[in-house]
């Protein structure tokens, strides 16, 4: 598994409406298992599950782990101070999400960009 220094080296997050665990894993280069424990500690990241309890996550899932991630890996947070910061500062919160998302949504139109040059 490959390991990014930050959030702005991950890969694009795909056009889908459900992701697997593994997928989610690949998007956000965070284990299956880590994925797992997040979801028992962050009351915000609950995924879909069906049948066999897959786990199928969708986009704000995504974005909510690569927040998750941020914090712990980047920023430094413990877990008891990443659950403050999701939890407690909305504007924050908000602010960091709508950063992320338009950075995604950036990183797809320079990629159409890329597309119609041809």
């Amino acid at each position: 598994m490959l390991e990014a220094s930050n959030n702005n080296e991950l890969p694009l997050i795909p056009g889908k409406r459900y992701f697997t665990i593994g997928e989610v894993s690949e998007l956000c280069y965070i284990r299956p298992h880590v994925l797992r424990y997040w979801e028992q500690e962050f009351p915000q990241l609950k995924p879909t599950k069906r049948r066999g309890n897959r786990r199928y996550y969708q986009r704000q899932d995504v974005i909510l782990i690569r927040q998750i991630r941020s914090l712990l890996y980047e920023q430094g947070f413990t877990i008891g101070g990443a659950k403050q910061q999701l939890s407690g500062v909305g504007a924050k919160e908000d602010s960091l999400q709508s950063r992320q998302i338009i950075h995604q949504i950036r990183l797809e139109l320079e990629e159409i960009a890329g597309f119609l040059k041809i």
